[in-house]
Parts: structure tokens; C-alpha cells; sequence
């Protein structure tokens, strides 16, 4: 079974845990490596013949053209993950439609194909923002990734649906995925959990989806969490440090097994049924 990819194309400093130290004014005095990190992303997909979807953000587009039209170029699937990284519940129903109609536009503009994917930064679709998938509809999109069903202190919404569906709105919701057990969603799509539990772990999760309940598996990793050289963050806390910066040493080597282990697709073809319901 083919499961889908997924990358979401943000620069260290751009991640929520580390707001703190990187406030938005700082962003450009901060030092970018993400080209170097897509690099190897990108090198690393080639040598596996991987292909994905990548969730860029705005501002990387806008900085960065070049990178953007080199994921067209490889075969993946370009998607928005908004414009700046603002999480969906901290802006007004008519700010966030701003922002995704901002950012679908530049993106097709810079890599010159459709849009058709979003993924609100941290999962921050949630009980708070009921409009947002409306507004992701008008403003174009044909399918969401931005819920998470799981309990977490920054993101999630355990009695979410696990599988993909249409929403009344018109637009598609495709998950993350979560492994069911014991009556828990148990997070199984990647992010600092691939790089916290063993491999052999994420890996089980994996294939229980894929074979107990015939669904391909969502998964999604960073660019910065396969660059183990990128500045420490001084002024934030103790939980933050651990999950961001956990096990960055191991993540290629982890995601070159997983490649390996498991064939790779992007979200529109993995999803291509659910896409084409109505």
C-alpha cells in the first residue's frame, strides 16, 4: 500500500516551541538554513525514489523561488501551509481567509501549478475555528490536512474522525494518522514523535494501518529536523528544548529506513478517490 508523504516546509526559527527566542520581527536577522536542510531532503527522496506533497510556507516561497520550483521540477506535490505560520486560531476569520488566498496565489505564481492542498500551521484547526474549512473551500482548496486526533498541550482534537472525509463545506479533510489502541489515538504520522520513539515503533503503527485497517498512513516530518547543526535557542523552556531538538542526529538515518520500508506517494494520488467524491 502506498501512503502518502508529507513535508512541511518551515525554517527552525518559524516553529511555534521556539516563538520566544524568535519573535516574527527577528525572522530576518535569523540565520536560514533551509535550503541546505531541503537539499538533503530532496537528495534523499531522489535516491529512494520517493515522491510527496510539501506544505510550504508563504514567506520560504516568496524567499526562496528557486527551492520552490525545484520541488515542482522533482514530482511533488506543491501545497500551502499559510503564509507565516500563524496559527489559524489566532486570527480572524477574515485575516486567515487573507492569508490562505495570499498564500495558494503566490505559490502558484512562483512554481506554476495548482494549488490544491493546505495544512494550517500546528494543527491549529480545532473546536475554536469552525469557519476554517469554509473558508479554505472559497478560497480555492480541494482538501485540508490540519487536524491531528490526538490529545496534546499545543494541537489536536482526540474525537476528531481518524479517516479522510468530505466535509459539508466541500472541502476534504485528510487526517494525520493515529494508530487506535487501547481506546487511544496513539500518534503514528511522524513529527517529534518519530524522532522520540524507536523506529521499530513507528514503523509497527505504520503497517497495523496499513494491513488491520486497509488505510494508507499520512506522515509528515520538517526539513530542520534532519539538520542536527542548526543554532540553539536560548530563552525557551525546558519541554521545548527536549521535543525540538530530540534525536535530530538520527532523523535522516530513520527516514532513509522508512522510505525504504515503505513506498511513498504524494497526498492528491494517495487520496486520489477521496478527492474525487462528492
Amino acid at each position: 500500500m502506498k501512503n502518502a508523504l508529507t513535508i512541511d516546509v518551515e525554517d527552525y526559527f518559524q516553529v511555534a516551541a521556539l516563538a520566544s527566542a524568535f519573535p516574527r520581527e527577528r525572522w530576518d536577522h535569523a540565520e536560514s538554513r533551509i535550503e541546505q536542510s531541503m537539499a538533503r531532503l530532496l537528495s534523499l527522496c531522489r535516491k529512494h525514489r520517493a515522491r510527496g506533497t510539501f506544505f510550504t510556507l508563504g514567506v520560504v516561497a516568496k524567499k526562496f523561488p528557486a527551492m520552490v520550483r525545484e520541488i515542482v521540477a522533482d514530482g511533488h506535490e506543491l501545497a500551502s501551509h499559510g503564509y507565516d505560520h500563524t496559527p489559524v486560531w489566532a486570527q480572524s476569520p477574515g485575516a486567515f481567509f487573507a492569508d490562505v488566498l495570499k498564500s495558494r496565489h503566490l505559490l502558484e505564481e512562483i512554481g506554476g501549478v495548482a494549488v490544491r492542498g493546505y495544512r494550517a500551521p500546528n494543527f491549529s484547526i480545532d473546536r475554536r475555528t469552525p469557519w476554517a474549512h469554509g473558508l479554505i473551500a472559497q478560497a480555492g482548496y480541494h482538501y485540508s490536512s490540519s487536524v491531528y486526533p490526538v490529545r496534546h498541550d499545543h494541537y489536536g482534537m482526540p474525537d476528531a474522525p481518524r479517516a479522510p472525509r468530505v466535509l459539508e463545506e466541500g472541502v476534504r479533510e485528510i487526517p494525520i494518522t493515529t494508530c487506535r489502541y487501547f481506546n487511544r489515538n496513539i500518534p503514528a504520522g511522524g513529527g517529534g514523535f518519530f524522532r522520540l520513539l524507536p523506529y521499530a515503533v513507528s514503523a509497527w503503527m505504520i503497517r497495523r494501518v496499513n494491513h488491520l485497517e486497509r488505510q494508507p498512513a499520512v506522515f509528515y516530518l520538517h526539513p530542520w529536523e534532519l539538520d542536527p547543526a542548526q543554532p540553539r535557542a536560548k530563552r525557551i523552556g525546558l519541554k521545548s528544548r527536549f521535543r525540538h531538538y530530540l534525536n535530530l542526529g538520527r532523523t535522516e538515518d530513520r527516514l532513509a529506513s522508512l522510505l525504504t520500508d515503505f513506498e511513498w506517494g504524494r497526498m492528491d494520488e494517495v487520496f486520489a478517490r477521496v478527492l474525487h467524491e462528492a
